[in-house]
C-alpha cells in the first residue's frame, strides 16, 4: 500500500487552508472603504495516466474509457469579485464614490499611477485634493486658497466658489479609469490596485462616458463584502478541512492495519 492518499489529503488540507485565509482577509476588509473580496479558485494538480481513453485494447479495440487518479488540489488563483458595494452617505465635499465602472487615479511618490475605488480625499497642505496618504489625484485638482465651496459633479467636473467672485469657477475635471480584464490588477496593499499585463492598458476619460461609472460627491462605498455569504463559506471550508483531515487518519489505520496483519 502506498501513501499517494495521505500526499493528496495534505493537498487538501493545504488549499483548505489558503481558502481560510482568503475568508479571513475578506473579514478583516469588511469596514475598508471601496474593497473588493476575493475569491479563491481550485484546480486540480497533475494527473497519473495509468490508462489513456481510446489506447488499444484488444485487437482492434479500444477502451471507451481512461484511468487516471489524480494527485490532489491546490488554490490556482485569487479572483477580485467586482460587485458594486454600497454607497454610504458622509456629507464630506471632498468624499467620493463611484457608482459603476471604473477607479479613481492617484499619482504614486515613485510617479507610477495607481488605481483605487476609496474615495476618502482629502485636502493637501498645496491645495492638492489628495488620498488619505497624501497621494494626489490623477490628473492633479488645485483647490485655491479661500475656495468657501467645492462641488463635484457626476462627471467628475469640479468647481468651487472663490472669494469675492459671484461665478463658480471650475478647477478641473477627475478622470476615471476602466479594465478590460479588472480581475487581472494587481493588489497593493493600501486600497491601491496597479494595472498588469493580464488587466489591460487604462481606459482613461470623463466619469458617466463609455462605460465608466458616475461619481457621488458626499458619499463612500463600502466593501462588497457579505458577511453571511462569507461565514457559510468560512463553514464550507472547515467542513472540507475536517474531510481531508479524516482521510489521512483513515489512511494512517489503514497502513497500521497492513503492516500488522499483512506484513
Amino acid at each position: 500500500m502506498t501513501t499517494a492518499a495521505l500526499q493528496v489529503a495534505r493537498t487538501g488540507l493545504d488549499a483548505q487552508n489558503e481558502r481560510m485565509r482568503v475568508i479571513a482577509n475578506n473579514l478583516a476588509n469588511v469596514n475598508t472603504t471601496g474593497f473588493k473580496k476575493d475569491r479563491a479558485q481550485f484546480e486540480t494538480l497533475a494527473y497519473q495516466n495509468i490508462v489513456s481513453a481510446g489506447a488499444a485494447s484488444a485487437g482492434d479495440q479500444k477502451f471507451a474509457t481512461g484511468h487516471a487518479l489524480g494527485t490532489g488540489v491546490q488554490i490556482g488563483a485569487t479572483a477580485k469579485i467586482d460587485s458594486q458595494g454600497s454607497l454610504n452617505t458622509t456629507g464630506n465635499s471632498l468624499d467620493m464614490a463611484i457608482s459603476g465602472a471604473g477607479f479613481f487615479q492617484v499619482t504614486q511618490p515613485d510617479g507610477r499611477t495607481a488605481y483605487t475605488r476609496d474615495g476618502n480625499f482629502n485636502l493637501s497642505a498645496e491645495g492638492q485634493i489628495v488620498t488619505s496618504d497624501g497621494m494626489p489625484l490623477s490628473p492633479a485638482i488645485q483647490v485655491p486658497q479661500g475656495a468657501t465651496s467645492i462641488t463635484i459633479g457626476a462627471d467628475g467636473t469640479v468647481t468651487a466658489q472663490l472669494a469675492g467672485q459671484t461665478e463658480v469657477s471650475e478647477l478641473g475635471k477627475i478622470e476615471t479609469a476602466t479594465f478590460v480584464n479588472v480581475a487581472g490588477l494587481q493588489s497593493l496593499g493600501n486600497n491601491l490596485m496597479q494595472e498588469t499585463p493580464a488587466s489591460g492598458a487604462p481606459q482613461v476619460g470623463a466619469a458617466g462616458t463609455e462605460g465608466r461609472g458616475t461619481i457621488q460627491q458626499g458619499s463612500l462605498e463600502a466593501s462588497n463584502v457579505n458577511i453571511v455569504e462569507e461565514l457559510v463559506d468560512m463553514i464550507e471550508t472547515q467542513r472540507a478541512y475536517e474531510v481531508n483531515s479524516k482521510m489521512i487518519s483513515s489512511t494512517n489505520d489503514m497502513l497500521q492495519y497492513a503492516n500488522q496483519n499483512l506484513g
